[in-house]
Formats: C-alpha cells, structure tokens, sequence
C-alpha cells in the first residue's frame, strides 16, 4: 500500500497552492484583459494569458508548493506532464471565456475569466500533486 503524506503536508501544498493561483490568476488575466482591450481575439488573449500565467505557476509550484525537504521539483520530464494537464484545461478554459465573450461581450468575459480559472484550479490542484510533482 503506497504511503500517503501527513495531513500537514497537504494544508502546507493546499495554501501554497492558492498564494501561487492567486499571482498566476493575477498575471493570466492582466495579460487576458490587456490583450483584448487591445483588440486581439478572446481565444488568442485567453491562450497568451495562460501560457504567462502557466510558466509562472509551475516554477513556483515546481520550486515552493510541491517541492520537498528544500528540492525543487522541476525538469523536463514534469514539464512534459505538465503540458499533458495544462492543455486540457487550457482547451476548457478558452472554450467557455470564448463562449462568454461571443455570447456576452467582452467585459462579462473579462468578470467570466477568474470564476473560470478558479473552477479549474480545484481539478488541477489533485492534478499537479499527484501526476506533475509527484
């Protein structure tokens, strides 16, 4: 049976977590919003926001969140699993910010984004602990 880390472990990553999602979401949706405003399409600002927020978010989590007894835990190889989470959620998250804006206008969209990628930080939390950092 595999060892399972001490609940302690699991509120230290949990608020480490939301202190990295919260400047990741920060820096995804100035990008987002900076982007649009300017008249780039919502799907394209949507995916340069969350590539910036995205390479912000897994070094901190690769070298803060996640990382145990002092090492970091980056590398190709979990950027490469990374990736396989990242896309999907990516895909999902440009998805209903495009629908929203299409559908709603930009400034809903703009409001739309962080509900958005507060959903999907739930998922990816268990996501990057157990598959990405593990």
């Amino acid at each position: 049976m595999p060892h399972s880390p001490p609940r302690h472990t699991l509120v230290r990553q949990g608020g480490s977590y939301l202190i990295v999602g919260l400047l990741q979401l920060l820096l995804d949706w100035l990008v987002f919003v900076g982007l649009t405003a300017f008249g780039v399409p919502a799907a394209s600002g949507n995916l340069a926001g969350r590539v910036s927020g995205a390479l912000l978010g897994f070094w901190l989590n690769g070298c803060v969140t996640f990382a145990r007894s002092g090492e970091v835990r980056l590398g190709w190889w979990r950027f490469v699993k990374f990736l396989l989470v990242w896309i999907p959620l990516t895909v999902i998250s440009t998805l209903a910010v495009t629908w929203v804006a299409g559908s709603l206008g930009l400034a809903h969209a703009w409001l739309a984004k962080p509900l958005v990628e507060g959903a999907l930080a739930v998922v990816a939390f268990f996501l990057w602990r157990h598959v990405v950092y593990r």
